[in-house]
This record gives C-alpha cells, sequence and structure tokens, in this order.
C-alpha cells in the first residue's frame, strides 16, 4: 500500500513540476497606429478627453435624464446584454474550474443470462447451478489532468476574456443607447419649434391672403396673385401636416428606446437647452479605454490567441491520473461487505500521432481566426478614430454655420416685411413677395434643424469618443 501511495504521489509532483515546461505564449498588446487618428491639423498631447464626462453632465435637462435613466433600465438590447453576460459569466466560472480534479459517482446492476455451452456458462451450471447472474455495483471515479503545457491555464484565461468581452459590449450597448435617446429627444423638440414657427406663419399667411383680397378690389392685383397667396397657404399646411407625422414617428422611436409601448412623450422645448460641454478629445490612444466596442474588440482577440495557445498544446502529450473505487458483489446481502471493496488506479501519458489531422486543422482554424480577430481590432479602431474626425467636423461646421443662417434668417425676415410694404404701393409684384416670404419660412425652419445638428454632432462626438458608459 505504501508503494503505491508513492506511485501516486509521484505522478502527481511530476505532473506539477512538468507545469514549469509551459509552452503557451503570453499575450502582448500588438503595435496599432493612433497618430493622427482624428485628422486633426494640430496633434493633442493632452489625455483628458469629454467622454471621461458623466453623462448626465454633458445631458442636463432633467426631463431627457429621467428618460435615459429609464432606457437604462428597461430598454430590450440593454436586458438581452446583460444575459450575454450571464451566460459568458457561467463559461468562465466552468474554465476556471479546469484545474480541479473531476469526479463522478454511479449505481448499476447488472444482469447476464450465460449459455451452457458458454466457458462461464458451463462453470456456473456445474453441478446444477443457475446459468443467470447479477452484479450490483456502487463506484466513484475522481480524474485529474495535469497542466503541463499551460493548456488549462490559457483555456482559463479565454473564457475570462470572453467574459469581459461581454462586460465592453453591454457597455457599447449602454452608450449607443445613450445616444439615441438623447439625439431622438433633441430631434423631437426641434420639429415643435419647427411646428410653432410654421404655425405662427400660417396665421401670417391668412393675413396675406386678407390683404391680397383687398388690393384686387383696389385693382392693384388680380385673381392670379390671390390663388398663388392661397397655394402658398396650403403649403404651409402641408409643412405642419407633414411635421405632425414626424412628431408621432419619433415619439414611438424614442418609446421602443424607452422599452415601452409607443406612446405620448413629455418634453421641454428647444430654446430651453444649454449644452454646450467642453470639447477635449484626448489622445488617440485614449479610445483603446474609452471605447466600449474597441476594448471588446480586443477582449475577442484576446481571447482567440488564447484559444490559439490551447490548439497548439493538442500537439503535446496529456498526463492524466484517474481512480475508480467502490463496492462490487453479486450477492446484494453483501453489497457493504469489505468483501465487495475494489480500487484501481490508472495514470500516463497520452501522446497523439494519428488522428485524420483534427489536431493540425484546429490550430491552423485558431491561427486564422486569432489573425481575423487581430483586423478586427485594428478596424474597429479606424473605424473609432472616423468617426470621432466626422463628429467634430460636423460640429465646427454646424456651429460656423449658425451664425451664418442667423444672419441670413434676419436678412430675409427683413425683405419679406419690406416687400409686404412695397407691394401696398405697387412697388412689387406679388411673386417677388411670395418668394421673399417662402424664403424667410425656409430658412428659419433650416435654422432650428441646424441647431439641433450641432446638438446632434456633440451627442456623436461623446459617443463616438466612448462616452456615456462610465
Amino acid at each position: 500500500m505504501k508503494n503505491k501511495i508513492y506511485k501516486i504521489a509521484m505522478v502527481v509532483v511530476l505532473g506539477t513540476v512538468m507545469q514549469s515546461c509551459f509552452v503557451a505564449k503570453k499575450y502582448d498588446r500588438p503595435e496599432l497606429k493612433t497618430e493622427n487618428l482624428y485628422r486633426t491639423e494640430v496633434v493633442s498631447a493632452d489625455t483628458t478627453s469629454m467622454a471621461n464626462v458623466s453623462w448626465d453632465k454633458v445631458f442636463t435637462d432633467p426631463t431627457l435624464q429621467g428618460y435615459i435613466k429609464t432606457g437604462l433600465q428597461n430598454n430590450l438590447d440593454i436586458r438581452i446584454a446583460m444575459q450575454n453576460i450571464a451566460a459568458a459569466e457561467a463559461t468562465m466560472k466552468q474554465g476556471k474550474a479546469g484545474y480541479l480534479p473531476t469526479f463522478s459517482a454511479g449505481a448499476d446492476w447488472t444482469h447476464q443470462e450465460l449459455s451452457k455451452n458458454s466457458q462461464l456458462g458451463a462453470l456456473f451450471s456445474s453441478g446444477g447451478g443457475r446459468t443467470n447472474v447479477d452484479q450490483y455495483q456502487l463506484t466513484g471515479t475522481l480524474g485529474w489532468e495535469a497542466d503541463i503545457w499551460g493548456k488549462i491555464r490559457s483555456n482559463k484565461r479565454a473564457t475570462n476574456a470572453a467574459y469581459l468581452q461581454t462586460i465592453a459590449a453591454n457597455q457599447a450597448v449602454k452608450t449607443q443607447l445613450i445616444s439615441s435617446i438623447a439625439s431622438t429627444y433633441y430631434q423631437l423638440l426641434a420639429v415643435d419649434a419647427q411646428i410653432k414657427l410654421a404655425e405662427e406663419t400660417l396665421i401670417n399667411r391668412n393675413e396675406s391672403i386678407e390683404v391680397i383680397l383687398a388690393l384686387k378690389d383696389a385693382g392693384n392685383v388680380n385673381e392670379v396673385g390671390v390663388k398663388q397667396t392661397e397655394a402658398q397657404k396650403y403649403a404651409t399646411e402641408i409643412i405642419i401636416a407633414d411635421l405632425k407625422q414626424s412628431v408621432i414617428t419619433l415619439e414611438n422611436t424614442l418609446s421602443v428606446l424607452l422599452g415601452q409601448v409607443p406612446g405620448k412623450i413629455e418634453r421641454s422645448t428647444l430654446d430651453a437647452q444649454v449644452m454646450q460641454p467642453e470639447i477635449t478629445l484626448g489622445v488617440p490612444a485614449t479610445l483603446l479605454r474609452n471605447r466600449p466596442d474597441v476594448i471588446a474588440a480586443e477582449y475577442n482577440l484576446i481571447s482567440l490567441f488564447e484559444q490559439t495557445n490551447v490548439a497548439k498544446s493538442n500537439f503535446y502529450p496529456t498526463l492524466r491520473l484517474t481512480a475508480t473505487g467502490g463496492l462490487q458483489t453479486v450477492d446484494i446481502k453483501e453489497w457493504f461487505s469489505a468483501n465487495s471493496l475494489f480500487a484501481n488506479i490508472v495514470t500516463g501519458l497520452t501522446q497523439p500521432i494519428l488522428n485524420g489531422r483534427q489536431i493540425r486543422s484546429r490550430y491552423e482554424i485558431a491561427k486564422a481566426q486569432q489573425q481575423q480577430a487581430y483586423l478586427e481590432f485594428e478596424k474597429s479602431l479606424l473605424t473609432a478614430g472616423n468617426e470621432v474626425s466626422n463628429a467634430l467636423a460636423q460640429y465646427n461646421n454646424e456651429t460656423a454655420k449658425l451664425e451664418i443662417r442667423g444672419k441670413q434668417v434676419d436678412a430675409l425676415k427683413k425683405a419679406a416685411a419690406y416687400s409686404d410694404e412695397l407691394l401696398t404701393y405697387g412697388l412689387v409684384n406679388y411673386l417677388e413677395v411670395l418668394t421673399a416670404k417662402d424664403n424667410a419660412l425656409n430658412t428659419e425652419l433650416n435654422l432650428i434643424d441646424n441647431k439641433y445638428r450641432q446638438y446632434s454632432a456633440i451627442i456623436e462626438l461623446y459617443r463616438a469618443l466612448g462616452g456615456g458608459w462610465q
């Protein structure tokens, strides 16, 4: 017995020592070019990014803040992502348990009908014995595999990286959700402002019809002028109808984002909004820690890198120890007798030699998938830089246009007012008046849209930099 225990101990020690022969490679982040990723003329050395600002400091409207909180709690995409995390966590726990031995227990009954002409049948039937045999068995089997080549360790790291990837993916969903809720909310406010402007314009259009009818009676204009003015009024009514339909669509969109059935959305006004956060980009390398999708892409690379290690370790021998013991008897009354005890221990190395190229194919597939993950990681970083660059360009453009558009609105409103006065004195024709008023209305509507697009650019820039999930 002492000799057997000594042999088992030697196998265990041997397995532990051989773990020092770890052949799996250690992951190192690949070199990625991040210089001038934002396409700015001046390369920033400041690591501070607006992505580090909490979303409630960027979006200060209390109503909007309430909607974002509701969305983060109820949105279906968020809830789906949480279930993905739960599944990945279960896999990660399994990976951590790879070092532990396995143990299984079983109880079985075996009944055999032996041929009298067989060797065992002749033995049992001699002397008039029976030819049927019952055997009862209680067994426990213990198995343990030594992590010689780092296979179990790599698998543990792979499952852990996959778990962290799902967390980062959840953060990406959260960031996208916050930006979508904010963008839809501000678009609703912009459409409300456009409806208010169009309805005020409609009142002026009705007054213009009264004026044009009076001028017709005075002989200053003809019936064509009256009909053109009426047509301008109808065009304004169509604009209002389309804008109100847009409100319903946007309310439905926001309701779905909030995880609610479509319905009325309470909201503030566009004039009451103040959203001018400090635009700080930070160095492009901060995307590696701020952008959830970039983070998720790297964890995917780490997971597949470790799976390649696992695939490579399959080329090497496996050291496994298996011990089985229990109770075994042909007489159930003697099941728990000391004479029913049995045990066996099997240990040894298994080296794959010919297996239909399965191991090599798995390794080559793992390497290809690892390279694919690296390219996706690189692509995610380039995509992030592109989105930051586009959002920054849009913000600068919309901000510059706001000042110009304001001057344009002021000029066209004065032109429309002057044309009304000149029409009264017959110094301009009605077509010039209609054109001036149409230009003024369209430009004011564009000014409101311009303001929304500036807000939208800020929201997109905040998301592109990786803000919202912290």
